[in-house]
């Protein structure tokens, strides 16, 4: 992390109880710990591949996997080689037809996630060609993907809410794992490169503006809504395997936590997701330009 602080110009460094600072004041601020996979950026959680190593000499170290494919891309999204601008967005509600996916007493995931994506997709018909992957049809995952690839120049959104204990709550936005790693999400054992992975920098820049947003935007701060950050996660879902597009999949919150399950069962909350994704896309666009810079 020393090199690191240099390279970026962090120019200040401290330390926080068990967790290192590091930070240009009021514009970057990395935190972490030793032993930790825990990494928050401005505020803002990452499941970093490999933990924090503390080294005798050298202090705090990360991988290089987890500076090329997580640090660099969020603090230099201009900088990401082989980024590439985007008219198409293929919004992808989770579920839909006789998969129900969650439920409870009061809503079904699928209908939640289809109302999440019609908004979306009213709220960028003006500048975006928007697609659809189901509208309350059952589809197999990779159909969805399919439907995906046919396009060129798009981003992926998933749109998912969670099922787990009674006090899981917040929002988690998730990437697909870099090729080597493992995943506590996986739903098999893979950890060869996969046809996603060739968008990594460009998926964890798309997954930073959509929870950025969920969590902390404009919007968020206006509707006095505020979500759990559950952080940017990795995982080897179908959906976001063998597509050739950046992409993520973004659970919107828990139908398991009885206060949750109100709040994403309104049309309040349904409507404010919908704008914050519209606006991540917006900022998505803006952070990787149309023009491709040299590398250093």
């Amino acid at each position: 992390m020393s090199e690191v602080r240099t390279h970026y110009k962090l120019t200040r460094e401290r330390t926080e109880g068990r967790q290192k600072v590091y930070e240009v004041p009021e514009k970057i601020q990395i935190r972490m710990q030793a032993h930790s996979q825990d990494m928050y950026m401005n505020n803002m959680k990452f499941i970093l591949s490999y933990p924090v190593a503390d080294h005798p000499s050298k202090g705090l170290m990360v991988s290089n996997m987890d500076l090329h494919k997580i640090i660099d891309p969020v603090l230099r999204p201009t900088y990401i080689a082989n980024r590439r601008g985007f008219n198409t967005v293929v919004i992808d509600p989770g579920h839909g037809g006789h998969d129900s996916g969650a439920r409870n007493r009061i809503s079904r995931e699928a209908d939640l996630t289809l109302s999440v994506a019609k908004k979306l997709r009213d709220r960028l018909g003006r500048g975006y060609q928007t697609v659809m992957t189901q509208t309350d049809n059952f589809i197999s995952l990779q159909d969805r993907v399919r439907i995906a690839n046919k396009y060129s120049n798009a981003i992926f959104i998933s749109i998912h809410f969670n099922d787990g204990g009674s006090s899981a709550r917040g929002v988690e936005t998730f990437t697909l794992a870099p090729a080597g790693t493992s995943s506590s999400m996986s739903r098999n054992i893979r950890q060869e490169a996969l046809q996603g992975n060739a968008q990594d920098s460009m998926n964890i820049a798309l997954a930073t503006a959509v929870q950025g947003h969920m969590l902390k935007g404009p919007l968020a701060i206006k509707e006095g809504i505020s979500m759990t950050d559950r952080g940017i996660k990795r995982a080897r879902y179908s959906v976001l395997c063998t597509i050739k597009h950046p992409a993520i999949l973004v659970e919107g919150g828990f139908m398991s936590n009885a206060q949750e399950a109100l709040l994403i069962n309104t049309e309040r909350y349904q409507k404010f997701m919908a704008s914050s994704l519209a606006a991540a896309v917006h900022q998505y666009r803006t952070a990787l330009g149309q023009q491709v810079r040299r590398t250093r």
